[in-house]
């Protein structure tokens, strides 16, 4: 061949890696973009799904206790009934069934949520319920007042 011009098999620049075999790399972008786009449903998901009875909470400036295990919960609606976690329950069933959730385990951390328009004396009934069955992590859940510094 003269001159240096190379004859063309018809290919041109179309031709695939390794002669006539397929690519083998992955794209992994699109794959990531998915994984990211789940992580942040997730992420905004999560909270709500924590407790699945509506309760009104009351306001505080206390700063929230830091943990490592999954709490339980114990709700007191507007109306006075007792949950645990999303079951309805009476104040009389109430010990059985946090030590049934939680696997006569005493020391697993109980919110008590109750909500604001509830008659205190309701809300000191179930702690009363929750502190007599032995768990000793239990704690009152509020909402952190507008404008309040948390204090430590």
């Amino acid at each position: 061949m003269a001159g240096g011009i190379r004859p063309s098999n018809g290919h041109g620049r179309r031709r695939r890696w390794g002669g006539g075999q397929p690519m083998s790399e992955i794209n992994v972008t699109p794959l990531v973009d998915v994984m990211l786009v789940l992580l942040i449903i997730f992420m905004v998901t999560a909270p709500l799904l924590t407790a699945g009875v509506e309760v009104d909470l009351p306001e505080s400036s206390a700063a929230p206790l830091a943990g490592q295990d999954e709490p339980l919960s114990v709700s007191v609606d507007a109306e006075g009934r007792v949950f645990v976690q999303d079951k309805e329950v009476t104040l009389e069933q109430l010990p059985a069934t946090l030590m049934a959730v939680a696997k006569n385990k005493t020391d697993t951390r109980i919110f008590v949520r109750g909500d604001r328009s509830v008659d205190y004396g309701r809300v000191m009934q179930a702690m009363g319920a929750v502190t007599g069955a032995g768990f000793t992590k239990v704690s009152l859940v509020t909402t952190l007042q507008q404008g309040a510094p948390a204090r430590r």
